[in-house]
This record gives C-alpha cells, sequence and structure tokens, in this order.
C-alpha cells in the first residue's frame, strides 16, 4: 500500500447505512479512527434520520436526502468545534443512523392473570394478549433518554419496559370499565382506542410514537371456559327429557341391529330395559307437568284506588266501596284516584275501570216546573 493508499483509508468520504435486519432502531455509523473527510457525502434514506454527536453532545441532525458536508449545513457542529470561518480538514464526530419506519407485531400480554369482579360470575381471573406498532418520533429525545452511547439499538432492548406500561395500564382499564367479560370481545376496538390515547403520552416521554394498539384475545382460566363450555351445551340441548328418549330411542335401533351372540342379546336386552326405564321416568315427568297445567291460575288481584276526598288522600277502596262513594257523591268524575301502576293522579271519570260504576247511577230527579 502507497503513502496515498494509507492517507486515503484515514478518511471516510461516504456515510450511509443500509439496514439488512427488522429490528434494528439505531446504528452507530463505525469509523474506527477514521476522520470525516471535508466534503464527505451524506445519503440518509427514507425512513433513516442521521444524528451527528461531538464529543457527548447532540449536533446536528439530516432528514432524508444526501447532502455534502461543509459548515453550511453542520452549523450547531460548526460551533461546537469552533469553526469561525469554515473549515477545510478533516473532522471526527459520531454519526448514528435512527430508523424512524413503524416497527410492528410488537407482541403484548399479562405475565400474571388479572382479578376482576364480574356482574354475572363474581370474583374471577382473566389473561389478555394482544400487540401494536411504534415509530421513532423525536430522535433527540430517544437518543437523550433511550439509547446513550449504544452502537446498534434493537427493539427488544425497550419493548419489555414499553410492555410493562401496557400491561399497566391495560389492567387499571380493564378494572374500571366494569365491562362483563362476557361483553368484552364486543368491545375490543372501544378499549383498544381509548387504551392506546392513554399509552401515546407516555411513549413519547422517550421519543417514541404508538402507531396502532389492538387487544387480540381475552380469556378465562381452562377450568372456567370447560365450565363455560358446559352451560353453553346444555343451552343447546334444550330439553333434557326429550334429548334423553332420542338418545334412548337411538341406542336402542343400534343394539337391535347389531346383535353379537347370546352376550350380545343379554346385553341389548338389559340395555333395552334400562332405556325403557328412563323412557317410562321421562314420560311420568311430562304427565306431571301436564296435570301442573290443569291446575287453574290464582285469582287476580282486586283493584283498589286511592281517592282525593274533601282535599286529603283516602283509600284505598275495592270497586264496591267506589260504588258506594259514588252513590253517597262524596266521589264524582273530577276526582282525582290513583292506583298502583299508574304515572299520576288522573280524574275518576276518564279511568277505564271506573267509567262502568258511573253508567250504572241515574243522574239527579230534574227539578219540577
Amino acid at each position: 500500500m502507497g503513502l496515498f493508499d494509507k492517507i486515503k483509508g484515514e478518511f471516510i468520504d461516504i456515510i450511509e447505512w443500509l439496514d439488512p435486519t427488522n429490528d434494528v432502531m439505531v446504528h452507530r455509523f463505525e469509523r474506527y479512527e477514521n476522520e470525516i473527510k471535508n466534503g464527505a457525502k451524506l445519503t440518509v434514506r427514507e425512513s433513516q434520520v442521521a444524528v451527528f454527536i461531538n464529543e457527548g453532545q447532540l449536533a446536528d441532525v439530516f432528514k432524508p436526502g444526501m447532502y455534502t458536508l461543509t459548515t453550511e449545513n453542520l452549523p450547531l457542529l460548526s460551533t461546537l468545534k469552533g469553526w469561525k470561518y469554515g473549515f477545510n480538514s478533516p473532522f471526527k464526530a459520531e454519526v448514528y443512523f435512527l430508523n424512524t419506519k413503524n416497527f410492528t407485531d410488537l407482541k403484548w400480554g399479562t405475565p400474571n392473570p388479572i382479578m376482576l369482579r364480574d356482574p354475572e360470575f363474581g370474583p374471577i381471573r382473566i389473561r389478555a394478549f394482544g400487540n401494536y406498532a411504534m415509530k421513532i418520533k423525536d430522535p433527540t429525545t430517544f437518543i437523550k433518554e433511550i439509547v446513550g452511547t449504544d452502537g446498534s439499538f434493537t427493539t427488544d432492548k425497550i419493548t419489555e419496559q414499553l410492555k410493562n406500561i401496557v400491561v399497566t395500564r391495560f389492567t387499571d382499564a380493564i378494572g374500571e370499565s366494569k365491562i362483563p367479560v362476557l361483553d368484552m370481545a364486543s368491545n375490543y376496538d372501544e378499549i383498544s382506542k381509548f387504551l392506546e390515547n392513554k399509552i401515546k403520552p407516555e411513549f413519547m416521554e422517550y421519543g417514541i410514537d404508538l402507531t396502532k394498539f389492538l387487544i387480540s384475545n381475552i380469556s378465562l382460566p381452562p377450568n372456567v371456559e370447560e365450565a363455560l363450555d358446559k352451560r353453553s351445551s346444555m343451552g343447546i340441548i334444550g330439553d333434557l327429557g326429550k334429548y334423553t328418549q332420542f338418545q334412548a330411542a337411538e341406542s336402542m335401533t343400534a343394539a337391535a341391529n347389531n346383535p353379537s351372540g347370546t352376550a350380545g342379546a343379554g346385553m341389548g336386552m338389559g340395555m333395552g330395559f334400562a332405556m325403557a326405564n328412563q323412557m317410562a321416568n321421562a314420560m311420568n315427568q311430562q304427565n306431571q307437568q301436564s296435570q301442573n297445567q290443569q291446575t287453574p291460575p290464582p285469582v287476580p288481584p282486586t283493584l283498589q284506588f286511592f281517592a282525593v276526598i274533601n282535599g286529603q288522600q283516602a283509600g284505598p277502596y275495592d270497586m264496591n266501596s267506589l260504588k258506594q262513594l259514588i252513590l253517597q257523591n262524596q266521589l264524582t268524575k273530577e276526582t282525582l284516584v290513583w292506583r298502583q301502576g299508574m304515572a299520576n293522579w288522573d280524574a275518576a271519570g276518564k279511568i277505564s275501570e271506573l267509567q262502568s260504576l258511573f253508567g250504572a247511577i241515574p243522574p239527579p230527579i230534574p227539578p219540577k216546573i
């Protein structure tokens, strides 16, 4: 290697980064002892941001584009290095590339079941799982608060902290919502949107934007799910007596169509007697229900009304007592009455149950001429 090649190897004239992975958020451009050449080319691709740092101090930030590095586009670095009249020599600075694309399908889940008080099942435990997407929103804050001097910062170095925030806020929100467990599936969108808005400000404290938050599953413990499945099965079966008769008939038919010698015949007879006994019991239950249906229903309750008489509430009165009050001119069509089921007091003449009472009373005798 000649002297010219050696000197050339100490200078950097092209600064760029191609990301071969899907999880690197920050990459430090490796220059080792090399110096950046005056007029070097900086290439910042879409979904990237380049940040220059000088002796631990954050300097210039470059958005996507191609740049020729001079004092004009390195104003902060020029100030830090004290270049009052520009520079014509190589310089040293750390260059960090930040990946600003969306990092998707980041998983979250409750490490332990969440205790809830459900209005239908009482105290219960649930678990929840989902995913979210994020991207770097504020490169300066992200480097200061999270990255530091890490030369290769990947998503797994921050997702654990973010997951703890998500689980904590989810637990608080689901506990305060008071939504029954059986109704949670119909509220996934509403809960997800609420949590996304609630968590966004906390992510922004790290310079990260939460772009999507989704709940994929809220589940019960296995033993509770098994009991719930049994309860659902009973609802599908419906009438247990008819279902037993159907099962008995199917079993008898199968036994009759598949005799297997004397033992098989005896077994078939035994099964037949057992099934017949079940059918008899079912029929007895149906007869008992039929007899119960023939019993007359209870006598309906007697209508009773309260009335405003002489400016005071009086009663309650049954229909016979009201008729006597009408004969004594203490109750007229204009008298206010009320009974259970009415929203407000109303004139007696407007009540359908009382109109027949006024029709049965003859009008007063006209005076003699």
